[in-house]
């Protein structure tokens, strides 16, 4: 094996340019050079390095959205998928929990959160929104420091063929302040490999120490630099290569204590290591970019790439070059890995990547429609080998992004007409208004970055009222945090220490086997068996370990065994009570159970004393319980009714499960149209009535990789992992020759579930929201509550059919349409806000829209027929004249207004007013004013010195305006207006 790599490392030596001078952006190979080693060879290199030279295991590039961690947006390190490990939460059955010696080539987003380069992209030679980290990890002391630093350094100047005197290395100096002694070990070890000690540096803490986040596992790390002068003048160093020592845990008071286990985690950027080996100028003039720089120019017909920065970059061509061959590459990983754009979080990001790219395609390389979208391809081709699910979405990524492009070019047209249209409404000193700008930004409703708003700005000219801009940004920013999904009480937990603990002495993870020991009775009833287990530690809230608890203390128990389900899985924990074997008559209160490292934290309260070694019996709640398993058997039959109504593409991204009800999130490129949503239903009503059998085994891992159709998440499994099955028994569904998983709901699942389907009673599915583009969260009940909607529904669906009817019949009078039509606004408050079918809701709501359309019109036409009807009657009793004032009757200011209006067109010559008694002394009033009147004599003045005589108010412009006030003399009223406008005459 040695032998072979050492021939792969000669022959890539060779293709590698000895020397690697920088020169500058002008700099290409000679011909009599050998050809640089391509991006491709180099990421081999690395991982066969590891694999066939030192024992490392190669594991895949997880999904750039986080597993399972709210703290990240996306992930943005090679160590992200392993800190299970370093936390010391990792299931001891999983794969995961074997890993010693690994190596990966890990594809990562810096955009948005703690670690953001969006802004940097473009404007300068190497910042990157997406880039691969290359790393090696040694965990729970499988090798450390010297042998990291041995393998590096063995990698780079042998494999990778980098002159010895271009390296230069950097250790941790220490830390006076938390008592950290310098890394003299690492110094020494670098020594001893041949770095002189004029290469050797040492830095503090903000250098050389790393840390993982506010708290969590943190150490010194050494770095290794390359000199881009290559001994020309004063040294210009970069960094490769980071090794990272994790020996601290950063404790949540800021101190470091020991960790129990140490790790090696390293990582090193491919795009930079490929421009040293290359001899480039940037990133960007490697084959990783170069094809697609080349196709930008050819799809732009721009001027070719020459690399410039800042002043230099006339016109900012290089600029867009740039950002958009990061954009794409960026959109194309994370599309393919399941995040697609949209409205918040992740989804929000990439949409600002997505339209950044469009803009500087768009606005500066003069880019046509759709262009954005073709560059997937050069993408996939140039990443698909290394990362195939970009090979197996490339079509989806295509339309995708082409889509999207489609409405930002569509947004930005309506956005142009906007500002036009405010613009004539502003005086020559007015600011634009920040509620008008905000509606056209990403935050607003068409999604126009805030800055190209203000450029449009710019060029005609107009300043934007950017101090009312940040008061939006904050209301938003205020309203958003008050709608935020509350964040669950972090309950009991055992951290990193006590876990090491636990494991030191010997103490086995908890057997959790006894939470499926529960059978089915003949009458359709369920028994859950208790179980008996002894107490092997207890915590107090802080998580201090203690030999017993008090009195009314809430604590956390570790048992030797469990029959309760520790929430995982999306599934809510259970929960119930425990006893003392013996004491029956006194009950310990369970408020749920919690997984820690293969460890199950019980939360309980003592009503009295209790201690390490004691006797239990555990009794789970079992109307809890059962409503849970029905509700995670709907969830599995509700995935599969969707693949099948939607097509195989469909994905389930996530769930959460309770007694209440069930969330289901997927993707899928159909719509959910309602009579697909109601074709869902059935399909899982189909299963239900069936009443099939769920089969449940626990299988190898491996046996699972292969099987067409098998769902499962990109989660960790324990190996052996539970196979949920229904209506077929596992081990056929598992044989890839039956098919079978295609044809039921087959799933890789932990939850506890009914033992068959019937039990699920009916569901419904009772809301759909898009998170993003191609994602919809789908909310579900089940059972009785499942029935009462359905039942909500229907007599929903009657009152809409009576509405229906009554509008066909027609409206004796306007008051009676306006009933109607109030009554048609109640309807659709009830069915907006009911819990019942959304296919339902859906059809209700678009027919009731329909039905107040035409109700509306109905109105209309009634008013003017009505207004037609006074307005002869007050011509008739009225001689021609300049003046007309009057009192009508009317049952609203709409239809008073069209009286005005109507006796304005027969009498242009005539000023109008007339007022409407209504109920209660209140008076409606609207006028209008001749066109040969004004200007002296204009509308809104006259309406408003007659409302204010009936202590009012009145509104309008100088031709037509109305008003309200409240009098009894109406005469006086009346003397009021015809003075006021004789005056004016």
């Amino acid at each position: 094996m040695a032998a072979s790599v050492a021939a792969a490392a000669r022959r890539l030596r060779r293709a590698i340019r000895r020397s690697l001078a920088w020169r500058g952006p002008s700099h290409r190979l000679l011909s009599s050079e050998p050809p640089a080693a391509k991006a491709s060879a180099v990421r081999a290199a690395f991982l066969n390095f590891f694999r066939d030279r030192h024992g490392h295991r190669l594991v895949p590039s997880a999904s750039v959205r986080p597993r399972g961690d709210p703290s990240l947006l996306f992930v943005n390190a090679g160590m992200n998928q392993f800190k299970p490990i370093f936390l010391g939460t990792v299931d001891p059955r999983s794969e995961m929990a074997g890993f010693r010696r690994v190596a990966n080539s890990q594809k990562c987003v810096r955009a948005g959160g703690r670690h953001n380069d969006l802004e940097d992209v473009g404007r300068d030679l190497s910042h990157h929104t997406f880039f691969e980290m290359l790393g090696n990890w040694a965990f729970g002391g499988e090798y450390f420091k010297e042998e990291a630093c041995s393998m590096a350094w063995e990698l780079l100047t042998q494999v990778y063929g980098i002159p010895t005197e271009r390296l230069w290395v950097s250790y941790f100096d220490g830390d006076p302040k938390a008592g950290l002694e310098p890394d003299l070990e690492t110094r020494d070890i670098w020594l001893s490999l041949g770095v002189p000690a004029t290469r050797v540096l040492s830095f503090g803490p903000q250098e050389n120490f790393w840390e993982m986040g506010n708290t969590g596992p943190c150490g010194p790390c050494t770095e290794i630099h390359y000199d881009l002068a290559g001994g020309v003048g004063a040294p210009q160093l970069v960094e490769l290569w980071n090794l990272v020592f994790m020996q601290h845990n950063r404790e949540a008071d800021g101190s470091l204590q020991p960790l129990p286990q140490w790790h090696v985690d390293t990582g090193m950027g491919l795009e930079r290591l490929v421009a040293v080996l290359q001899g480039k100028h940037s990133t960007y003039d490697t084959d990783l970019f170069s094809p697609l720089l080349h196709a930008i120019q050819q799809g732009c017909r721009a001027p070719p790439y020459l690399g410039r920065v800042g002043v230099a970059d006339e016109g900012r061509t290089d600029t867009a070059y740039r950002v958009v061959a990061d954009h794409i590459r960026t959109l194309s990983v994370c599309i393919s890995d399941g995040v697609f754009p949209g409205m918040s979080g992740p989804p929000l990001v990439l949409r600002r990547i997505l339209r950044r790219a469009v803009r500087f395609s768009m606005e500066i390389l003069k880019a046509p429609p759709g262009f954005l979208g073709s560059l997937v391809p050069v993408v996939v081709e140039t990443l698909g080998d290394a990362y195939p699910e970009l090979q197996r979405n490339s079509a989806q990524i295509s339309n995708l992004v082409l889509e999207d492009e489609a409405a930002f070019l569509a947004s930005l047209e309506r956005g142009r007409r906007i500002i036009d249209r405010t613009l004539r409404t502003l005086g020559p000193s007015d600011m634009f208004p920040a509620e008008v700008a905000w509606s056209l930004s990403l935050s607003g409703d068409l999604g126009l970055p805030l800055d190209m708003v203000e450029l449009m700005l710019e060029e005609k000219g107009v300043q934007l009222d950017s101090t009312g801009l940040e008061r939006l940004a904050q209301e938003a920013a205020q309203h958003q945090a008050r709608q935020a999904e509350p964040v669950q009480k972090q309950g009991l937990w055992l951290d990193v220490h006590a876990l090491g603990e636990l494991q030191h002495q010997g103490v086995p993870p908890t057997d959790s086997s006894p939470k499926y020991n529960y059978s089915l009775r003949p009458n359709g009833s369920y028994e859950f068996g208790t179980c008996e287990a002894q107490v092997l530690q207890l915590y107090t809230e802080d998580g201090t370990a203690v030999a017993s608890v008090g009195k009314g203390q809430r604590c956390g128990l570790l048992l030797d065994r469990t029959n309760f389900y520790a929430e995982q899985g999306g599934q809510a924990s259970d929960r119930g009570y425990l006893v003392r074997v013996g004491q029956e008559d006194v009950l310990f209160p369970v408020a749920r159970a919690q997984v820690c490292g293969g460890f199950i934290l019980h939360e309980a309260v003592a009503p009295e004393c209790l201690q390490i070694g004691d006797q239990v019996q555990l009794h789970v709640d079992k109307a809890w319980r059962l409503a849970c398993m029905a509700k995670h058997t709907a969830t599995h039959l509700l995935n599969w009714a969707l693949r099948q109504t939607l097509g195989p593409g469909t994905e389930q991204q996530g769930s959460h499960l309770n007694p209440e009800q069930l969330r289901l999130d997927v993707t899928t490129q159909t719509a959910l149209t309602p009579e697909r949503l109601r074709a869902v239903e059935n399909t899982v009503q189909e299963a239900v009535q069936q009443d099939k059998p769920v089969y449940m085994e626990e299988v190898p891992l491996a046996l699972t990789a292969q099987v067409p159709g098998l769902r499962c998440l990109d989660e960790v499994y324990p190996d052996p992992v539970r196979v949920v099955s229904v209506g077929v028994p596992v081990a056929h569904a598992l044989d890839p020759a039956s098919q079978a998983a295609l044809q039921t709901s087959v799933e890789l699942c932990c939850g506890t579930h009914l033992l068959r389907t019937g039990a699920v009673g009916d569901l419904v599915i009772i809301g759909d929201r898009q998170l993003s583009k191609g994602t919809t969260r789908l909310l579900a009940i089940t059972g009785e509550q499942a029935q009462q909607a359905r039942e909500l529904g229907q007599n929903l669906a009657q009152e809409v059919k009576a509405a229906t009817e009554r509008l066909s019949q027609g409206s004796r009078d306007v008051a009676e349409a306006l009933r109607l039509s109030k009554d048609i606004g109640r309807l659709i408050e009830a069915v907006e806000t009911s819990v019942m079918p959304q296919w339902q809701r859906r059809e209700l709501l678009a027919t009731l829209k329909m039905l107040q359309r035409r109700a509306n019109t109905a109105i209309r036409k009634l008013q003017m027929g009505q207004a037609a009807k006074k307005t002869q009657e007050l011509l008739e009793r009225h001689s021609k004249g300049p003046l007309i004032v009057d009192t009508v009757s009317a049952e609203s200011l709409s239809v008073l207004v069209k009286v005005v209006r109507q006796l304005c067109e027969q009498a242009p010559s005539t000023s109008v007013l007339l007022l409407s008694p209504q109920s209660m002394g209140k008076v409606l009033c609207a006028c209008q004013v001749a066109q040969g009147a004004m200007p002296t004599f204009t509308a809104e003045a006259w309406a408003l010195a007659v409302c204010s005589h009936m202590g009012g108010k009145a509104w309008g412009s100088r031709v037509v305006a109305q008003g309200t006030g409240s009098t009894t003399d109406l005469e006086a009223a009346l003397s009021t207006a015809r003075a006021y406008a004789l005056s004016q005459l």
